[in-house]
């Protein structure tokens, strides 16, 4: 028993740590986004504000674990072997599930997770012993607190409606207040502002964040909450001060606020938001702790009373020790900045590729809010309609100035990275002093969606898709709660029924998992890499690099598309089924990647520079005829795909033969075009462009014998009609590609002219 205790105590230290990895991942957007997304500071400085802010607020966290301990279930109706096959069950799930949404890069709650992983397991367990003693089901609510679980789901919905309104409104207001041109107005109306932000922060700080510490004493404490009033007043005063001394001295204090909300919301999530991570190992261990004080104790009946009056307060080295992990993985997480970038992708003021697809729901509300602007505009005087849209217009780009490029341009301004910062604060602290359970990743989120909308980032041409987002994730919070319970309540009565040989199977399954989402996660990020360096238009700036970047897109999708084809003609002949299915995702992949190219075509123009502009012509088109070659492949694929699927006739051996010898000519075609895009030599551009003919008269006289074969021996209509689809698109593919030689060899001589 001693061992396997022993066993237990380990696992959970690694599952500890592990789940500290991950989700710190997932909640590393709620207080770095507003710092990322305005460039206000310097990355690394960021990082660190960040890491001092996870530190102070984990060395300083109360470590009351009343969640883990007995906030959900009621412990005295469960055993010490019980309450440790609920502890294991929700610490794998935990994991699991934080790490798919890390790899999707989906902001979730782990509040919520952790929650209703408790009450998934204890509802499990609760479960098992009626049905194993033959209880009376009426007795299920004895074993759960229910109104914990029931305060969550309040406030969920209570954070999406309240933080996207506030937030939206006082954006607004302090837009039309500074506009877009705010350094004007620093001077004046930022004093007043740099007073209220840094308050409202300061108070999140002393209520949110120190109310609940552990090394002030009682009576601190209640002075803090009999006079939150005065303090909230007093802070107002002095940070004004503060603000105008600031100011005077040269010192954006949109930038001081920027960072002061970073290290509050830092400290906040490392000493409230601990209890998600460490929470249910501590719990753990103090468990082993009562069960081993008692000697000869049984652990199938030795119930688990004191843990409800136990007062648990983590040791400083345990809380030492966690904020030092959270703040490595903050540095090394690739999975933060995956879910970081989805936030920024909502939030963004200007247009680029939209992460999430529009969808029903988004379009119809979009829709209704248009017209809903139209009536607004029309009973609004024109003047009051003018000067409000002058606040919004964003600042034109000098005759001469460079703009900023790629990663180089914020999201958003300082302005709305400051109203996220003071909202999120201000909510989060209010919400603690009413006794609400607020997610800080619903109020940081959707302050941040209120804020943007407010700012108009979401226009016309990226509303639809920004909804969307906004959905998907709000969807993703509602799917946290079901999978947590769901998982938990699976695993906790595996552990329960098998034991130490359903523990060890989870624990290879849970690294199997977590290896397997690593590794694909890695591709994802290598893949996107590897698609913004070959792709990316931002950084393009000369006739030379439009040229080389042009090449070697082209030579890459000639090397997919000669495989993509014969693989279609291939799996037609032998009639597989799952090939076919696969060539069509892969060629559907293309075809995006070529797409995403397109809609990057607006920055790809503004930042070619003078002598480069009518490069961008060249460009354009030979990236149409690239969609237009995949377009035919994929349109390939499809029918042989529908043929197969349908179980329609195989093609005569004469006809298979003959396409056979149609991919080894294309296929010969498309190498040697690839190759001189691959190394950019065009001497031989001329006979490239003449061998096109034969092939197509080749592809002409197979169709004179298909139309031979109809009228005399074919006997097939789908046959025919597949087998003509596939030489007509082949020759469409032909031209496209003819097309884009040509285009190259109009191209070859502008530069050179231009280069005279």
């Amino acid at each position: 028993m001693e061992n396997y205790l022993y066993l237990v105590l380990i696992t959970l230290a690694v599952l500890a740590i592990i789940d500290l990895m991950v989700g710190v991942s997932n909640d590393a957007v709620n207080f770095l986004n507003s710092a990322i997304g305005s460039k206000a500071i310097p990355f690394k400085t960021i990082m660190i504000i960040a890491s001092l802010g996870i530190l102070f607020g984990s060395v300083f966290s109360s470590g009351m674990m009343e969640i883990a301990r007995s906030g959900i279930y009621v412990p005295s109706k469960f055993t010490f072997d019980d309450v440790m096959a609920i502890f294991l069950a929700v610490m794998i799930t935990d994991i699991i599930l934080l790490d798919i949404f890390n790899y999707f890069g989906l902001p979730t709650s782990t509040t919520v997770s952790i929650v209703f992983e408790l009450l998934g397991a204890a509802i499990s367990l609760a479960v098992f012993k009626i049905v194993m003693t033959d209880g009376s089901w009426s007795s299920l609510s004895s074993y759960i607190n229910t109104e914990k679980a029931s305060e969550i789901v309040y406030s969920i919905l209570l954070s999406v409606v309240i933080s996207f309104s506030i937030g939206m409104l006082v954006q607004y207001i302090s837009r039309v207040l500074f506009t877009f041109q705010f350094e004007k107005k620093l001077k004046t109306v930022g004093v007043v502002f740099g007073g209220i932000a840094m308050a409202a922060i300061t108070y999140f700080i002393l209520i949110k964040g120190l109310k609940e510490v552990s090394f002030l004493n009682s009576d601190i404490k209640n002075w803090i909450k009999t006079h939150e009033l005065l303090l909230l007043g007093g802070s107002f005063v002095v940070c004004t001060i503060i603000s105008f001394i600031i100011t005077r001295l040269g010192i954006n204090i949109l930038k001081v606020i920027i960072g002061i909300g970073t290290f509050a919301l830092a400290l906040s999530f490392a000493g409230n938001d601990l209890v998600n991570f460490i929470g249910v190992p501590v719990a753990a261990i103090q468990s082993i702790e009562i069960f081993q004080s008692v000697p000869g104790a049984n652990p199938d009946t030795f119930t688990m009373d004191a843990l409800a009056s136990s007062e648990i307060v983590a040791p400083l080295w345990i809380l030492l020790t966690a904020g030092i992990v959270m703040v490595i993985t903050l540095w090394t997480s690739k999975k933060a900045k995956t879910v970081i970038e989805t936030e920024m992708s909502l939030s963004n003021q200007g247009d680029g590729n939209e992460k999430f697809q529009s969808n029903f729901l988004s379009r119809t509300i979009v829709r209704g809010f248009i017209r809903m602007g139209s009536v607004l505009s029309y009973v609004m005087p024109k003047t009051l309609q003018s000067n409000i849209d002058k606040k919004f217009e964003t600042p034109m780009i000098a005759v001469g100035q460079q703009k900023p490029k790629g990663k180089d341009e914020p999201m958003f301004d300082m302005i709305r990275a400051s109203v996220n910062l003071m909202v999120a604060s201000s909510l989060i602290a209010l919400g603690t002093s009413m006794k609400l359970p607020l997610s800080t990743t619903y109020v940081t989120f959707m302050v941040a969606m209120g804020t943007a909308f407010a700012d108009r980032a979401w226009g016309r041409e990226s509303a639809v898709y920004r909804v969307s987002g906004v959905f998907h994730v709000i969807g993703g919070w509602f799917v946290t709660a079901g999978c947590a319970f769901a998982g938990a309540f699976v695993f906790a009565y595996f552990l329960k029924v098998g034991g130490i040989v359903t523990f060890v199977i989870a624990l290879v399954v849970l690294a199997l998992l977590l290896y397997r989402n690593a590794k694909s996660h890695d591709k994802k990020i290598k893949a996107k890499a590897l698609q913004e360096l070959n792709l990316d238009k931002s950084d393009i700036l000369s006739l030379q690099q439009v040229m080389e970047t042009s090449a070697n897109q082209i030579s890459e999708t000639f090397s997919k598309a000669n495989v993509f084809y014969k693989d279609a003609i291939d799996s037609l002949i032998k009639e597989d089924l799952e090939a076919l299915k696969i060539n069509k995702k892969l060629t559907k992949k293309l075809m995006n990647d070529l797409n995403s190219t397109n809609n990057s075509m607006y920055n790809f123009i503004r930042n070619l520079d003078d002598s480069s502009v009518k490069g961008s012509r060249y460009y354009i088109i030979s990236l149409g005829y690239l969609q237009d070659m995949i377009e035919n492949v994929a349109v390939i694929n499809s029918n042989a795909l529908n043929h197969v699927d349908n179980n329609h006739k195989t093609l005569r051996i004469s006809q298979a033969k003959d396409l056979k010898y149609v991919v080894e000519r294309l296929g010969d075609w498309f190498s040697k075009i690839n190759m001189a895009y691959k190394r950019q030599d065009f001497s031989k551009m001329d006979s490239l462009i003449d061998e096109r003919e034969g092939i197509q008269e080749y592809i002409n006289n197979l169709l004179d014998k298909q139309i031979d074969r109809i009228r005399t021996s074919e006997s097939s209509p789908k046959n025919s009609r597949l087998y003509f689809s596939i030489l007509l698109e082949t020759n469409e593919l032909l031209s496209s590609t003819y097309k884009l030689l040509r285009l190259h060899k109009e191209f070859a001589s502008f530069r050179r002219r231009n280069q005279q």
